[in-house]
């Protein structure tokens, strides 16, 4: 069952070159004079390589039936991180190439999304936010906006987050693990 032109648009997961991508972009162009066609920007859910690609109306394009799965972090051994399916309470392992800058962010216990296409694990995506505590951070000095008012701070995770200057070791903070930047304090 391959999809025209016309149904590809922004979240369709396809197959390119036995590749799974999710079209990110897509504009649908009718010139005047020849047939349609669709610029499409494409992610790679493997290594989140971004590709532009141009499709013509009698071309054949294969749809990728990306399953998502809640999962749950557990612990890493030897290069993969384990999780456990929350519906069928397997355990999933991933290879750290998978899960890549996403690593600093986990904590035991946390909740993720898994994609995975035909049994292989494509991708891990983080909540968009996540509560830490700071373990380690200097003190800041009063007055001192030199540094535009930041200074590193280690979380729990033994990532370091850039912090404003009152944030103390023992505080709680949200981070945005899409930017690794600090958003707020929580009480």
């Amino acid at each position: 069952m391959a999809l025209s032109i016309n149904e590809i648009k922004s979240g369709v997961t396809i197959l390119v070159n036995n590749e799974v991508y999710v079209v990110v972009e897509a504009q649908h162009v009718k010139p005047g004079k020849g047939s349609a066609f669709v610029r499409a920007r494409l992610r790679n859910m493997k290594n989140n390589n971004i590709q532009e690609l141009t499709f013509r109306g009698v071309e054949t394009i294969e749809p990728a039936f990306v399953e998502e799965r809640k999962l749950q972090y557990q612990y890493s051994a030897g290069g993969l991180y384990h999780f456990m399916d929350q519906e069928t309470f397997e355990e999933v392992p991933v290879a750290e190439e998978r899960i890549e800058d996403k690593v600093k962010f986990l904590k035991d216990n946390l909740e993720v999304l898994g994609y995975f296409f035909k049994g292989e694990t494509l991708s891990i995506n983080l909540p968009n936010f996540i509560e830490f505590t700071i373990i380690h951070t200097e003190p800041g000095i009063k007055g001192d906006t030199a540094k535009s008012g930041t200074k590193p701070a280690e979380i729990d995770t033994g990532a370091n987050v850039q912090v404003p200057l009152f944030i103390g070791e023992g505080d709680k903070i949200k981070v945005d693990t899409r930017t690794g930047s600090y958003v707020e304090r929580v009480n």
